[in-house]
């Protein structure tokens, strides 16, 4: 089985993602640290309990990386998107299981590769590009020794639906349902994720400000 753990917000430097996550959410999130030998560096919005808003830029530190950079910041196209603006490109769901489920996935999971950040510790799988779908397929995370999410002060918005959009929304519900996710799982109470038809793929985030106000990030 595996859960929702965090949205990743991609943005062209992490001072224009910080302006636009206060712009449109009313707060500020907190420094989150640099992703060393990955090419990246983040800011941390807490969603309440075990879920949480990453902020993800290129870090100008590291002007070349192996591995590619994270979330495929590093990629001309992707560079393009976000000079326009931050925007979605993609999300992270945890496991307590990653190596038996990166086993049985294989090439489509991505390699297992450890993080760390002090004393917070990681293994992470970030799928090939052709495998995410379009970000809507998420990476996956184990975490040791307790979560990010635990650490980072509660911001008092909340994320209410995760809406992933594909023509081929079958594909996508198998492509979830192989990492051990089920969308449609009526024992599932803590469920996030609405899968829908749609022209194109599209992943839309709705949260609630603590003023009340509901807002879709996309």
């Amino acid at each position: 089985m595996a859960e929702f753990d965090h949205l990743v917000l991609g943005a062209d430097t992490l001072e224009a993602g910080a302006a636009y996550v206060e712009q449109r959410l009313g707060v500020a999130p907190v420094p989150g640290g640099r992703h060393e030998g990955f090419g990246t560096h983040n800011l941390l919005l807490g969603l309440g309990p075990g879920r949480y808003l990453e902020i993800i830029a290129a870090d100008p530190a590291e002007s070349g990386s192996t591995p590619p950079r994270l979330f495929g910041l590093g990629d001309p196209a992707m560079r393009t998107l976000l000079a326009a603006g931050p925007r979605l490109v993609g999300w992270v769901a945890r496991t307590v299981a990653l190596d038996a489920v990166a086993g049985r996935l294989g090439h489509k999971a991505g390699e297992v590769r450890g993080m760390r950040r002090g004393d917070l510790e990681w293994r992470m799988a970030n799928p090939p590009h052709e495998e995410t779908m379009e970000g809507l397929v998420p990476s996956l995370i184990e975490w040791r020794g307790g979560g990010a999410a635990e650490r980072i002060p509660d911001s008092g918005c909340r994320l209410l639906t995760l809406e992933a959009e594909h023509p081929a929304v079958d594909a996508l519900r198998s492509a979830l349902a192989e990492r051990g996710l089920d969308p449609e799982d009526e024992d599932d109470r803590d469920t996030l994720l609405v899968l829908k038809p749609g022209p194109q793929p599209r992943l839309v985030a709705r949260l609630r400000r603590p003023d009340g106000t509901e807002v879709a990030f996309s």
